[in-house]
């Protein structure tokens, strides 16, 4: 490969770029829909209030997923969280855009449909609703991203913590630009739940594998067996 690289190294980076691409897209639709029912007033401190919490729990939760993973079993059951945030993901790509769209406009703070309102046909809440139903989604989603990354990059840590650098950053500066991105090409998110499923099928494999004593057959592109030291 150029430069020394290992085919599993760019194809982690490339699967991590991905992951961190959806799946900030995706919190920043969720803090948007939670935020798009208050005055305008409100909505600032409520998805600042969303990002900062987002970034510090995938800090949190990225010091502790690799330990987590290495536990026999429970990379068995981060596949099959992730097999279920694929099966949300999936749904959410097939509604239709209004819900979403108002999403965009609270966090854009801009009526690009020209309806003359910003976020405009979401219900009303309090700041309180607002703050709880963002946090409660955060720590969800915050998980299902550090899994996601992490099992992407289990044995390339220097792909974990780029993709986990990632995605703070993203949150921080770019999630509003990135869920309209998702929104208009819809391929990327489809591609990127693609790779999520591709990352839950694999870690789901490996972690049977290690309830049955590493004893299930290799497959090539998904799983060559247990990391041996030379």
């Amino acid at each position: 490969m150029p430069f020394g690289l290992e085919w599993s190294f760019i194809t982690a980076f490339f699967q991590v770029i991905m992951i961190d691409l959806v799946l900030a897209g995706d919190n920043a639709v969720v803090i948007g829909l939670a935020a798009a029912g208050l005055p305008k007033d409100m909505r600032a401190r409520a998805i600042l209030i969303g990002i900062a919490a987002a970034t510090i729990m995938r800090i949190g939760f990225a010091l502790i997923a690799t330990q987590l993973l290495a536990i026999t079993g429970l990379l068995l059951a981060g596949g099959l969280l992730l097999l279920w945030v694929c099966w949300k993901m999936y749904q959410e790509l097939q509604v239709d855009h209004a819900g979403e769209q108002a999403a965009l406009e609270a966090m854009a703070e801009q009526d690009p449909n020209a309806d003359g309102t910003i976020a405009g046909g979401a219900g009303r809440k309090t700041l309180r609703q607002a703050v709880t139903q963002i946090i409660i989604a955060d720590v969800s989603m915050s998980l299902d991203n550090v899994l996601a990354v992490a099992g992407a990059a289990q044995k390339h840590p220097e792909v974990l913590v780029f993709g986990l650098l990632l995605s703070v950053a993203l949150m921080g500066a770019a999630s509003a630009f990135i869920a309209g991105l998702l929104n208009r090409f819809r391929w990327i998110a489809w591609l990127g739940l693609a790779i999520i499923l591709y990352v839950a099928l694999k870690m789901m494999y490996e972690g049977a594998d290690q309830l049955l004593g590493y004893t299930l057959p290799h497959i090539p592109l998904v799983y060559g067996g247990p990391h041996v030291a030379a």
